[in-house]
């Protein structure tokens, strides 16, 4: 089942991308990915760019995708949180708000405590912007429709 889109706007954008900034710092971790649902990219940090981000984005919503349905078997909403370890390298996933996920990748030069800890201020500040999306989204619709006027209506069927 396909997410619905997620509509960004250039400053909420702006600002997720300076939250994944701070949690990259902050963290101590090596690469931060903030992605849709449907695996798109919103921002990356840290060492992102040695990484191959289009495929790792759609790899980690896949993953994701994959545990909510082992959840719903289980009779669980959804796992909020994951966690997979490596011999050197660590990532941590975070749904936010239903609509993103918060990939943190580290290594030895942080602890997964650490990690956590960061990604919980985060995921506020994160949850925080995607309801300012939702507020505009919303009253965006509204103002498409209320420039529709009775008279534009009969001109479209009348033609």
């Amino acid at each position: 089942m396909l997410t619905p889109q997620l509509v960004m706007y250039e400053e909420e954008v702006r600002q997720i991308q300076n939250v994944a900034d701070r949690l990259q710092q902050d963290s101590r971790s090596r690469a931060i990915l903030v992605v849709d649902k449907n695996g798109q990219l919103i921002a990356a940090s840290g060492s992102a760019s040695d990484l191959d981000t289009t495929s790792l984005s759609s790899l980690v919503a896949g993953n994701v995708a994959a545990t909510g349905g082992i959840a719903k078997l289980i009779e669980e909403e959804e796992f909020t949180g994951q966690f997979h370890e490596g011999k050197g390298k660590s990532v941590h996933m975070t749904i936010v708000g239903r609509k993103m996920i918060l990939a943190v990748l580290f290594d030895k030069n942080t602890t997964q405590g650490l990690v956590k800890l960061r990604v919980k201020k985060a995921t506020g500040e994160l949850e925080k912007i995607l309801d300012e999306v939702d507020k505009k989204a919303a009253s965006s619709k509204n103002d498409v429709f209320s420039e529709i006027t009775d008279a534009d209506i009969d001109n479209l069927f009348n033609d």
